[in-house]
């Protein structure tokens, strides 16, 4: 049987995605690497390599494609059984350098940890002024998502618990109408 054809007769799956903008600053990008993490475990995929691809990719968003006043936006989303990173920048002026430089040790440092741990990695034009680096990872087909619904109060797939279990992460209760909490 093809691959094609393998791929035809698997059942299918839900496309799953998750997107934010991010201040283009070293916080930004710490934080686009904390954000993907949890958005991987609610979507139990594995969390390596893919949360080193995003902080690679977050911090040359933050690094090289600064400009001030505008953000850099992570995607993140599966489909099939591949696991897809995007981190859009608006520099698009400032490529990063060719699969083949990096390969061969001509700059790109960071992104020679994208080439070694993705399956697949580019460049595409954006919309003038942007431009977004992505990487794609094969996630196994034992651990590609399976659909679960959507679930009541769910913010994009973030903080979420198990089903009719109470979220050990969740806010403490607010005081009464009237009263605020002190520090003494």
């Amino acid at each position: 049987m093809t691959a094609a054809a393998e791929r035809l007769a698997q059942p299918a799956r839900p496309v799953r995605n998750f997107s934010v903008l991010l201040s283009p600053t070293p916080r930004g990008a710490r934080l686009a690497r904390l954000l993907a993490v949890e958005q991987l475990r609610t979507w139990e995929l594995p969390l390596d390599p893919a949360r080193h691809v995003v902080a690679e990719l977050a911090n040359n968003a933050s690094t090289h494609g600064h400009v001030p006043g505008r953000n850099f936006r992570l995607l993140l989303y599966v489909v099939g059984a591949v696991l897809r990173i995007e981190v859009t920048d608006t520099r698009g002026d400032r490529l990063p350098p060719h699969r083949d430089a990096v390969r061969d040790g001509a700059g790109g440092h960071g992104l020679a940890l994208v080439d070694a741990f993705a399956d697949r990695w580019g460049v595409a034009a954006g919309l003038p002024p942007r431009k977004t680096v992505w990487a794609e990872l094969d996630v196994p087909p034992a651990e590609s998502p399976e659909p679960d619904g959507p679930r009541p109060g769910a913010a994009g797939g973030l903080l979420q618990g198990p089903p009719g279990g109470k979220n050990s992460r969740q806010a403490p209760p607010l005081p009464p109408a009237g009263r605020t909490h002190s520090r003494e």
